[in-house]
């Protein structure tokens, strides 16, 4: 649910307040780009999509009921085009620095280690070969942006055992993939 302060900037911005919808980018833009660059496994492109995002939702607030979430709402807005997104690109498969960053990083004894936008990247490219885009998605949604699976439905469109298909299929195909990196599972 929309919290009562953010409902009255919201309600500014469907009036064309570009002051409260610049508060709009800036509580929200690093959410979606950090979803976008996990889904997307380019900066670039992760820019461009957050990028569209915002135009999309300034176009489409008035469309916007303001009882329901705006944080799902827009979730849903970026997810749907990093998802158009990847039907239009072709695979990238990752290489060998990819693996090297992966290795770096897992065995890096600093936990509060935070990664790099283009680590993100390799780590991601790495591990989303062979998933499906709605496994990519569901995986990214629930364990790299820790959305809860209700959360997760709503964006996706997707029934709870949809997500959870897709989640566990992510999951066998990542632990797969891990162990044929060499990581045994623990």
């Amino acid at each position: 649910m929309t919290s009562e302060t953010e409902k009255q900037i919201l309600s500014r911005c469907k009036d064309d307040d570009k002051t409260s919808f610049r508060w709009v980018v800036q509580t929200y833009q690093r959410r979606m780009f950090s979803l976008a660059l996990k889904m997307l496994a380019d900066e670039e492109e992760a820019k461009d999509m957050v990028q569209e995002t915002f135009i999309r939702v300034w176009q489409r607030l008035d469309s916007f009921d303001l009882q329901r979430s705006f944080s799902t709402w827009i979730y849903t807005i970026v997810t749907r085009l990093c998802l158009t997104r990847l039907k239009q690109k072709k695979t990238v498969c990752p290489t060998v620095a990819d693996e090297q960053v992966l290795y770096r990083f897992a065995s890096d004894t600093d936990s509060h280690h935070a990664l790099e936008n283009h680590e993100w990247v390799s780590i991601v490219r790495l591990m989303a070969e062979g998933l499906s885009n709605k496994q990519r998605l569901v995986f990214t949604l629930c364990h790299l942006e820790g959305l809860p699976s209700s959360e997760v439905e709503q964006i996706t469109g997707m029934n709870e055992r949809q997500v959870k298909s897709n989640l566990y299929a992510a999951r066998q195909t990542i632990r797969k993939r891990l162990k044929g990196l060499g990581y045994d599972e623990d």
